[in-house]
């Protein structure tokens, strides 16, 4: 008991010591130097312990800050997304640490299609940062990849065995969005009128009102599943009854009309899927659509050309200002892009400019009658606004054709698991974060964003639901797989998921 007494004792005398050395440097950096951010210090200290010893806890950490992230320029031409991504870089290079040293990550998941055709796309996007235009540029946007790659799917999948840590991740992130939410909207209120200040009521939290809308888009169709979900009951689902009427409230004062596009889209394909139809149809059915609009381009964009109606901050007038490519701005802005990546595009069709380059190169690529109001000829308002013509240029062919069959690849993975997976709770669920999946990749057609930190969060993980649902989950035998999980009544299987810790 002494000995225990005298080490309690020895603790306590170096905390004190320590906590005296800490005011000390705090005290003369903030009187003589006026810096305050050796006040962060311990902070610091806090999370990397948290990431050591409750790296799960820090997964679930990093999901509830990142809404709340700001970019900070901590050197000349580097910034940060404050303070997630520096926890980013941490959790990787814990948990390569931990794979590395105890060799218990599940091999299932990395030799499933999804990670497969990412693991290619990773290491495509190494390549041809070493042919890039701009190298320095390519490797630091294929690090910061990496470390939005790393723990939201590679450690997210594994995590995800367990799906109450699936339900813990969605909501951290939610309920940090839900207050960004709140806080946009009560900034809305007074600002009807003013459609440029309703596209900054995000700020600083989200840089404008596309990416704003783009993750309230991903996020809906999971939330209407908890809504509805058996599990959800008393005040779990007043909790996700009040998040998604929230969620419909922000979508509709984000005023971004992909984020509306992408939300219908999702609806139709849902009802497409709910009838049964094959993704290679439904896959084909675009594919025709496509097609048509080519072949009768000429007529398409004729008519389009005819409508004069910019964005505003009424419904109506907004939605109609989707098919104007005559004077609205964004629009117009967005086609100028384009057409500057194709001209990049054309010149290295294989290999590509190199990853992150297109904002640093398009500017001479742009035709004095194809600029918009917002056009500069710096080239310093962001990238190509397209989740696929922003791959072909920056990383060639064989880059789009990657993210094209990872994002089709995860589809179909989902909707296969909804129609044969035995739990029906697990079919919904998988279904559910599809769905979500599946409005990025609309929206993606117009705008890119896994560039940040705010969509790559939910996004990969997103993505590793897929993943995990899919190897971890039990399928229907062959007598059932005629019968869909609609067919099948719902029970509450919560109580029996699996509780595994991961050792990782």
């Amino acid at each position: 008991m002494k000995n225990e007494g005298r080490a309690g004792t020895t603790r306590t005398v170096v905390a004190l010591l320590l906590t005296a050395l800490f005011i000390a440097f705090e005290g003369y950096a903030l009187w003589y130097k006026g810096d305050a951010s050796v006040a962060m210090v311990p902070l610091a200290l806090l999370v990397v312990w948290l990431f050591v010893t409750k790296l799960e806890t820090g997964f679930l950490l990093m999901a509830l800050l990142t809404p709340f992230a700001i970019d900070i320029a901590l050197l000349p031409g580097m910034e940060l997304s404050m303070p997630v991504e520096p926890m980013m870089i941490l959790f990787s290079a814990i948990f390569f640490f931990r794979v590395l040293l105890t060799k218990s990550y599940d091999l299932r998941l990395l030799r499933h299609p999804v990670s497969l055709l990412l693991l290619a796309s990773l290491a495509w996007m190494a390549f041809t940062s070493a042919t890039s235009q701009l190298p320095w540029v390519s490797i630091k946007y294929t690090l910061a990849r990496l470390w939005f790659v790393v723990p939201f799917f590679f450690a997210g999948a594994q995590f995800f065995r367990d799906q109450r840590r699936l339900r813990q991740f969605f909501w951290a992130y939610a309920i940090g969005l839900g207050v960004v939410i709140l806080i946009a909207t009560t900034k809305t209120l007074g600002n009807f009128s003013d459609l440029q200040t309703l596209h900054r009521v995000m700020q600083p939290f989200y840089n404008d009102h596309t990416a704003y809308g783009c993750v309230i888009a991903l996020l809906l169709p999971a939330a209407f599943y908890f809504v509805f979900a058996r599990s959800s009951h008393g005040w779990r689902r007043v909790l996700s009854t009040a998040l998604f009427a929230g969620l419909c409230i922000g979508l509709f004062f984000s005023y971004c009309r992909a984020a509306w596009i992408s939300v219908v889209g999702a609806i139709g394909v849902y009802a497409l899927i709910r009838m049964g139809m094959k993704v290679k149809w439904m896959v084909l059915l675009f594919g025709l659509g496509v097609g048509v609009f080519f072949v009768y381009q000429s007529d398409v964009l004729y008519k389009l050309g005819k409508n004069h109606q910019d964005s505003s901050y009424t419904l109506a007038d907004q939605v109609k200002s989707i098919s104007n490519i005559s004077t609205d701005a964004s629009n117009l802005e967005r086609l100028n892009r384009w057409a500057a990546a194709l001209r990049m595009w054309d010149e290295r069709p294989v290999l590509g400019c190199g990853p992150g380059t297109y904002q640093f190169l398009y500017a001479g690529y742009q035709r004095s009658y194809q600029l918009s109001t917002i056009s500069t000829n710096a080239g310093n308002l962001g990238n190509a606004h397209s989740e696929y013509i922003g791959p072909l240029t920056e990383q060639g062919i064989p880059g789009v054709t990657l993210v094209v069959l990872l994002f089709l690849t995860t589809f179909a993975t989902g909707v296969r698991l909804y129609r044969t997976a035995a739990d029906p709770h697990t079919a919904r669920l998988a279904l559910a974060f599809t769905l979500s999946l599946l409005t990025y990749y609309i929206h993606g057609v117009f705008n890119n964003f896994l560039d940040t930190d705010k969509l790559s969060v939910p996004f990969w993980a997103f993505t590793a639901v897929i993943v995990a649902l899919d190897v971890y989950s039990e399928k229907r035998n062959d007598r059932m797989q005629g019968k869909t999980s609609a067919s099948i009544p719902e029970t509450d299987t919560t109580a029996n998921a699996p509780t595994t810790t991961n050792p990782c």
